[in-house]
């Protein structure tokens, strides 16, 4: 976790310098990326990679994905972000091989000291763990890990880390046990 030190709650935390590489990272995603269709996906992660974001194999970025901070982004092979997923990345967010956050899903990294007059911006990093699912809607707060072969359902409210192998749902979400189907795709179970 990191604490953002800011003179009042009007004033960025961020530098000018970091400013003008956001502004510069948002008008190249709308021109050069967010029109694109689904195959172009190699096109996308040429531009986040140029602005930062370690992409390892072959994930998938879609066009319509949004990403905060591409620098603050880390990538395993086949890991994707869905149509509309918002990877608010003010912090650190890393998805790992075949991790999948679906649509419209949100995954902030970023909150605020509202003890204090400046409301200090508030990271923590996000990470997904490999094989895991993110259903459509859900909302994962800062600081959280989600497990190996973790499922959050759509439209949960993840407040707390996720085990691996365990489905959670709700708001807050709750763990449901671990999953029968995936137990026995495992072999896990005789």
């Amino acid at each position: 976790m990191k604490v953002h030190r800011q003179k009042t709650a009007a004033h960025s935390p961020w530098t000018t310098t970091e400013r003008i590489k956001m502004l510069l990272w948002e008008l190249c995603w709308t021109f050069l990326c967010s029109w694109t269709p689904k195959p172009l996906n190699p096109w996308r992660l040429i531009w986040l990679k140029i602005f930062g974001a370690k992409i390892y194999g072959y994930p998938f970025v879609h066009q319509r994905a949004r990403i905060k901070i591409p620098w603050n982004l880390i990538l395993h092979d086949r890991a994707c972000l869905s149509d509309r997923t918002n990877a608010y990345s003010l912090g650190l967010i890393e998805l790992h091989e075949h991790a999948t956050a679906a649509q419209e899903a949100y995954l902030c990294t970023g909150t605020h000291a509202f003890n204090e007059p400046a409301k200090n911006l508030i990271t923590a990093p996000i990470v997904i763990g490999a094989h895991a699912f993110i259903g459509a809607r859900a909302f994962v707060m800062p600081g959280v890990a989600v497990g190996e072969y973790a499922i959050v359902g759509a439209c949960s409210v993840v407040t707390r880390s996720v085990a691996a192998k365990t489905t959670v749902a709700g708001n807050p979400a709750r763990p449901l046990g671990e999953h029968k189907v995936l137990r026995k795709l495992l072999h896990y179970e005789a």
